[in-house]
């Protein structure tokens, strides 16, 4: 599966800036998500944390686990748990794909971005990844300081 279409209006709620750090993205794919009323309330003030968390199948249905939406504090007793599992709305294809990648291959699935799409509905974007060494994670860390250097230095001069 590919990435959603970058082209399309994406209002970004919350993004896991350390998957890309600690892990290598082999695929993407796009998620909706099951929540309740005052979660997308909450979604739309922009407050919500993806960063340790992780999807995994349990029963035939895949599940996000460890995601903080925050409450909302004008919803009094109706509020939703902060830390409880989400169901993700993926095909049975998706979900033996991904399914398989975790069991077999001994990858895992984290979320990137946490996002609403044109249409107004919230979407997760699902990443493939496996867990990078001590030294890959200096590699790309030595990958990106050169950038940065020659980026500097060709303004530099010139």
């Amino acid at each position: 599966m590919n990435a959603p279409a970058k082209g399309g209006k994406r209002k970004l709620v919350a993004e896991n800036r350390k998957a890309r750090f600690n892990y290598e993205i082999v695929d993407t794919l796009e998620a909706g998500l099951v929540l309740r009323g005052t979660e997308v309330k909450s979604l739309r003030r922009g407050a919500a944390n993806i960063a340790e968390s992780y999807a995994s199948e349990e029963g035939g249905e895949m599940w996000l686990i460890n995601s903080f939406i925050p409450e909302y504090l004008e919803a009094n007793r109706f509020n939703h748990e902060p830390r409880r599992l989400r169901k993700l709305l993926l095909n049975q294809k998706e979900i033996a794909r991904l399914a398989q990648a975790t069991q077999r291959e001994g990858m895992t699935v984290v979320p990137l971005n946490l996002y609403f799409n044109d249409q107004g509905r919230a979407k997760l974007e699902l990443a493939i990844a496996r867990g990078k060494k001590l030294a890959d994670k200096r590699e790309t860390e030595k990958k990106r300081d050169w950038e940065r250097e020659k980026g500097r230095l060709l303004r530099e001069k010139g």
